[in-house]
């Protein structure tokens, strides 16, 4: 093996949770694990599945579906609009705070 060479990061039978990105010119959905392109057989683009690697090439790998999953909710980076965020500050109640000298003593 000489330098130039890249071992694959995954290995057949290896399982990984993955988003179908884009659709290949035969059909098939192609996603990624660590920068390494797999082929799924199956699905389209936008599905995300649990796959098992069934085949490992030099630079590409193939994959078949053992289920479908739920995409999982990512709010992190979820973009509102102004006049979303204004209704849903109208849609919480109100909160009165009393005026307390306590300071929980």
């Amino acid at each position: 093996m000489n330098g130039s060479e890249q071992v694959a990061p995954v290995k057949s039978g290896e399982t990984y949770d993955v988003s179908i990105n884009a659709v290949g010119g035969k059909g098939d959905g192609i996603a990624k694990v660590k920068g390494f392109v797999l082929f799924v057989a199956n699905v389209k683009k936008g599905d995300y599945v649990k796959i098992k690697i069934t085949k490992v090439l030099p630079k590409v790998g193939f994959a078949e579906v053992v289920e479908k999953l739920e995409r999982p909710q990512n709010t992190r980076y979820t973009t509102i609009s102004t006049s979303e965020l204004r209704d849903m500050r109208r849609d919480e109640p109100a909160v009165q705070y009393e005026d307390s000298e306590n300071f929980g003593e």
